[in-house]
């Protein structure tokens, strides 16, 4: 009986120190966790101060302005067309996001349920374009684009940056995860393929399909070679190529640039916040195991 108390005292300590050693470490990742989020996050939040400054104050070093104004933005909305500039790269990359979604999502259901011959070769073809990186065929692009007479114009901006592998992989993978059963049951039922996809799969692709759309507009709205490339026309000129223009323009006057790149990432911060719920849920595979 005195060896069993003896016992359970020990496991009781024995618990009470894993609890202890628990609780330390958890301490310790949280310290980690808000230390790496303040070193991410302080940029951004010099950016957007830095952003209401004026010119004689903007390199003083202080995060809390000394002088505020509003002038800043005013002046980078009337020096330059931004305006302008931030209703292409919205509808350049709206577009892109869209048929890109939707033709990869076709492609992705295709290569994950239905059987051909040739169907995994098919994939291998188009997983290895993720091996070949943009600069490389970034002069055969501009080649093909000037033959079909696609520089100076919309389409040569949205056409080229619709297909990516990336986003018929990750379709593909969760596509693979979804049970049978339902896709069964709807075809028994009289269903056929096309019925399959658009009322069975898409709705249930949502999570992963809201978190691709933010990745494909994030990547086409920070997109900087190819416009460069493609376009030479002020009225086509999408944000980053303005930023860099007005940069340019306004040399040593940081307070004009900051507030540019302040109204540039504006729009992404607060597409993130939004769908920040989606992207988590797409990174668990939405929970259908």
């Amino acid at each position: 009986m005195a060896s069993d108390v003896a016992t359970g005292g020990a496991k009781a300590r024995g618990a009470g120190g894993s609890g202890t050693i628990g609780r330390t470490s958890r301490i310790w990742l949280t310290v980690l966790a808000v230390a790496v989020s303040l070193v991410s996050v302080f940029p951004v939040l010099w950016m957007v101060d830095s952003a209401f400054k004026t010119r004689s104050t903007v390199t003083d070093g202080r995060l809390i302005p000394t002088e505020f104004t509003f002038q800043n933005f005013v002046d980078v909305f009337t020096q330059v067309p931004f305006g302008r500039f931030l209703w292409n790269s919205f509808f350049v990359s709206a577009v892109i996001t869209i048929v890109s979604l939707f033709f990869h999502s076709m492609a992705a259901y295709a290569l994950a349920r239905l059987r051909f011959p040739g169907r995994e070769k098919v994939f291998g073809l188009i997983f290895s374009t993720l091996l070949v990186t943009p600069p490389v065929v970034l002069i055969p692009l501009f080649v093909v684009a000037r033959e079909l007479h696609l520089l100076n114009s919309y389409a040569g901006l949205i056409i080229p940056a619709i297909f990516n592998a990336f986003g018929i992989f990750l379709l593909r993978q969760f596509y693979l995860g979804l049970p049978k059963e339902l896709e069964e049951a709807a075809i028994v039922d009289g269903c056929g393929h096309w019925r399959v996809y658009w009322n069975i799969v898409l709705p249930m692709s949502r999570p992963i399909l809201s978190a691709l759309a933010i990745f494909f507009f994030l990547a086409n709205w920070n997109a900087f070679v190819w416009p460069l490339v493609a376009t030479n026309d002020q009225s086509l000129t999408v944000i980053q190529l303005g930023i860099a223009s007005f940069a340019t323009q306004a040399a040593s006057n940081w307070n004009y640039i900051l507030a540019a790149a302040t109204v540039a990432a504006l729009p992404m911060l607060v597409l993130f916040f939004v769908f920040q719920r989606q992207i988590v849920e797409s990174i668990k595979t939405s929970g259908l195991k």
